[in-house]
């Protein structure tokens, strides 16, 4: 360990050992009295490097340690952890390789103090969770036994500025098509792979309905930001250490219903609230928007089919194809290209049952690869 490091560690145990709640509640004060703890330690430091120890135990004790300045950076858009001394991020889309030494304690320290405000548990017994962080990106964390490797922790966070339809690619009439549509009330599937602009792409989507409209928004861990001022977010809850308290993204959808919602918008598809969804969709709440994994806009279709079929109810396939026509208008297919840009690839809209294809669909936009 060399002489700086020591210096910080010496002064960040000697905080802990005196600290009082309520001591430190302005910035400047803390920083002052740091500034004086690490002058006691060594009083020959240079004052750049007072300023530099004093910065770094500033983010220890009040942000997130070591990742504070990527979390600071607007052109990280993903903070990756893969287990003491591995760290990468993704700046302007591509991904790179950070100077980041942390250790397996300090990793398992960030989602910590992520997850402790919001209750939920991270540990050998619970070794997965997801959380937000106060500005809205993403926390996922995971523990040994699970991570052999160490404590992974993986940090999504969204653009700073609007993202508007423009900035995924289409020509301005596909733009103006898809606004249209929206205001019309068609329901709309977004599709695309993990990372690919699902998400950014539903709050661009979802800034084109009327202010006037209430809309609930339904996800596993809360990441839309719409604008509109007749919002009622909902987000669903793990189970605690007892096992107990768990509330499921379908038990939302099923919630939502008695909130007399204009339009529902859920954050992901992934379960058995597939068929809750449709049998919504085909009750009364037309304009709804959600996402699901797919590697293309049919395959959307099939995915959401697989999910009905395994939400416990059984049905006949006939039924679940029958609702998808009926609940599905259109289905957007985005993804990521080698640069990071986000683009439409591909608009389908559904056609009447064909008995000979399960899925009879109309293209409305493909772009070559």
């Amino acid at each position: 360990m060399n002489r700086v490091d020591a210096v910080r560690d010496a002064v960040h145990q000697r905080l802990l050992a005196e600290f009082t709640p309520g001591a430190y509640d302005h910035r400047d004060a803390l920083m002052a009295h740091l500034r004086v703890l690490v002058f006691e330690h060594d009083p020959m430091l240079e004052p750049l490097t007072v300023d530099a120890v004093v910065t770094e135990l500033i983010n220890i004790v009040s942000g997130l340690g070591g990742i504070e300045p990527l979390l600071c950076d607007p052109a990280i858009s993903e903070i990756m952890l893969n287990g003491p001394g591995r760290a990468y991020v993704e700046r302007n889309g591509a991904i790179e390789v950070v100077a980041l030494n942390l250790s397996a304690a300090a990793i398992e320290s960030i989602a910590q103090r992520v997850i402790a405000p919001l209750g939920l548990r991270l540990d050998r017994s619970s070794p997965m969770v997801d959380a937000r962080l106060s500005d809205g990106s993403r926390l996922h964390a995971v523990l040994p036994p699970l991570a052999p490797d160490g404590p992974v922790v993986t940090i999504r966070r969204f653009a700073t500025r609007t993202i508007e339809l423009d900035d995924f690619g289409m020509d301005q009439p596909t733009v103006e098509f898809l606004s249209s549509a929206i205001v019309d009330g068609a329901n709309i599937l977004i599709a695309g792979a993990t990372n690919a602009g699902k998400t950014t792409l539903l709050n661009a989507l979802a800034a084109c309905i009327e202010p006037c409209e209430r809309v609930v928004t339904i996800e596993e861990t809360a990441e839309l930001a719409l604008r509109q001022p007749h919002v009622v977010r909902l987000e669903a809850h793990p189970a605690n250490s007892e096992g107990a308290g768990e509330v499921t993204v379908r038990d939302l959808v099923r919630a939502s219903l008695r909130m007399r919602p204009d339009r529902l918008i859920i954050g992901e598809v992934r379960g058995g609230e597939a068929l809750d969804l449709l049998q919504a969709l085909n009750t009364g709440h037309a304009g709804s928007m959600c996402t699901i994994h797919a590697n293309s806009a049919v395959d959307a279709l099939s995915r959401l089919e697989t999910l009905t079929l395994l939400s416990g109810i059984p049905l006949p396939i006939e039924a679940v194809r029958s609702q998808i026509h009926s609940a599905v208008d259109l289905v957007v297919f985005v993804a990521r290209g080698s640069g990071g840009q986000r683009t439409v690839q591909e608009i389908i809209a559904l056609r009447p049952v064909d008995q000979h294809d399960a899925f009879p669909t109309t293209t409305i936009l493909q772009v070559q690869q």
